[in-house]
Formats: structure tokens, sequence, C-alpha cells
């Protein structure tokens, strides 16, 4: 530490093949991954000839590969569905449409029942692009959402975008872990680490289904079509200069984000970052549930007792004698 910044400057960081697999990961718990067509089909509801009569379908890659690399647009009829999405073929083709990327059904909360809205899809037939081709894990995810911009245009915009650069995109799609962005034929990811400087216990705190958001491209990672792309890094990290701007023993005008048993976490109005208020620094606690008194967006006055600027941690007081 050196006059009390902080020499972590908090560089765009490489988004590589194991960040992108541990948000899938996340993904995972409330949708099923694309099926692996070399190895073994994932249950799926579907008219379809029993299990022992069936034959693993045959991916023309070649035909698979062309359309991925011109971003060209194919029909294809939708034969299946499990929980998380699609199962579509056409001669030669063969994969799956996550169901976030339906233009009817993306951003739907997760409570309603996936299986009665994607049944009705079973034998039609969608405009599709490809968004991901893995031969050696033998898996092709489509998009219907991605097929409403015109053939090339994804290439374009992966020639245009270099990280660090400010974009605007409208919000397609909201999850636990982060919040899906279209920057007009791209799609990006805001992960919720990404998304504040502060606390975050779910992106649909500060992020609005269908709003036009401005960003920051992280990283690109064109040969998967995938951006990574920041909200908090549009501004200077507060964490920076913790000490000069609220200094412990300072107080501060703060908003309520959020009551817990133990304590209430609140945001500083003005720098973005949250501290925890604990139930023992709150005057009015004295045998009383919190939520009785304090409520999300309740504005009040904070005294900071605890200040570890390189960890990201506060603690608030409301205590002022």
């Amino acid at each position: 530490m050196a006059g009390g910044k902080w020499k972590n400057e908090n560089p765009m960081p490489a988004i590589d093949d194991g960040w992108w697999a541990s948000v899938l990961a996340e993904e995972s718990r409330f949708s099923q991954p694309a099926p692996r067509y070399a190895e073994s089909k994932p249950e799926v509801r579907q008219e379809a000839k029993p299990e022992s009569a069936e034959k693993k379908p045959v991916v023309d890659w070649t035909q698979v590969k062309d359309l991925y690399m011109s971003d060209g647009i194919i029909d294809l009829t939708v034969t299946g569905h499990n929980r998380g999405g699609l199962l579509v073929e056409g001669e030669g083709i063969h994969g799956f449409v996550p169901f976030s990327h339906l233009v009817d059904l993306s951003g739907r909360v997760e409570a309603i029942d996936r299986n009665h809205d994607l049944a009705p899809y079973v034998g039609r037939k969608l405009r599709l692009k490809v968004i991901e081709c893995v031969p050696e894990d033998g898996r092709v995810v489509f998009s219907e959402r991605a097929a409403q911009s015109e053939p090339g245009r994804r290439a374009e915009l992966f020639h245009s975008l270099h990280a660090g650069q400010k974009a605007k995109g409208m919000v397609t799609n909201i999850t636990d872990f982060g919040v899906f962005v279209d920057l007009g034929g791209v799609e990006g990811l805001i992960h919720i680490s990404e998304i504040s400087w502060g606390r975050v216990s779910h992106p649909a705190q500060l992020v609005s289904l269908g709003s036009t958001i401005d960003v920051q491209v992280l990283d690109l990672a064109p040969e998967r079509c995938r951006v990574a792309l920041s909200i908090k890094r549009l501004q200077s990290n507060p964490w920076l200069n913790a000490e000069t701007d609220f200094p412990i023993g300072s107080v501060k005008p703060a908003t309520i984000t959020s009551v817990l048993s133990y304590g209430a976490f609140a945001r500083l109005d003005g720098y973005g970052v949250e501290g925890l208020i604990h139930v023992s620094e709150i005057p009015q606690a004295e045998g009383k549930p919190l939520k009785e008194f304090l409520h999300e967006g309740d504005a009040i006055q904070v005294k900071v007792l605890h200040l570890d600027a390189p960890h990201q941690r506060m603690g608030f007081s409301m205590k002022f004698e």
C-alpha cells in the first residue's frame, strides 16, 4: 500500500474456458446442458420411437461449421424437449436450443412450468443460428434470438468490438449468476461479480429485463461466440480511495439493501459499495425483529466502524454517541 491506495488496479481479466465453464455449471441448476450426441442422449419428452430403436444422429460437421462461420440462418424442426430447452434437427444437423434463446420464452421466471411451455414447440420449424459448435464434445447449440439479426452481423460486431470498449445493449435474460445483453447481434454476459463494486445478492436488484444499459467489453472469444461484459468497470473502483473518501469514523448517507436476522447491509450513497451493520450496532434492535423497523430502500446515516479495502469489506454503525 502506498499513499493510502492499493496497487491492485483491477485489470480486466482474461475470460478463459474455465471461467465460462463455471458460469455454465451454475446455470445447469435450472436447465439441462446441451446434449452430447457423441455420447448418451439426455431424457427427452418427444414423439419418437422406443429408446432401443433409436440411432445416434450423424452430424455433418462441415455444414455446421460453415453455418457458424458465415453466421447463416437455418430452419430446423423441433423433435423434443427437456427442462433446459429444445432438441432440433434437419438433414445432417442436430442440436440444442437453450430455453433462454427462444424469442417468446427468454427472460421468463424460473418458477414457470417449462415442460408445459416447451411441449407446443415439438413439430414446429424454427429459424436458428449456430452460436456454439464443439465437434470434440459432439455439441451444437442454436439460438432463435440470434437469428433475428441479419446474416453476417455477428462477424461485423466481433470485428468492431475490442476489450475496453464501451458499448450499449439490451438486457435479454437475467439469471442467478449474471445478465445477458444483446449488443445488436452478439450476446454478451455480465457475470454477477462485474455488475457492481458493491455486494450483489441477485442481478435483478440492479438490472431490469428489456432495459438498455451501458457496458464495457472485458474479453472476446469470437471462435466460441462469447463476449464478457462489465457494468462496474465503467466507473473507477471506489475501494482504491476508500481511506480518503470514507475513512473509519466518518458518517455517511446510505441506503438499506437487505435486512437479515443478524444485521443489515447498506450501500453508501454516491459510491456504490456496501457494508454490514451488525445487529449490535442498531439502537432500535433490542429484542425486536429488524424487519419491523428496517426495510430495503430506507435512507439512513451510518458511521464507518471497520474498513478492509483490499478485501472490499466494511462495517457500519447506526449508533452515534
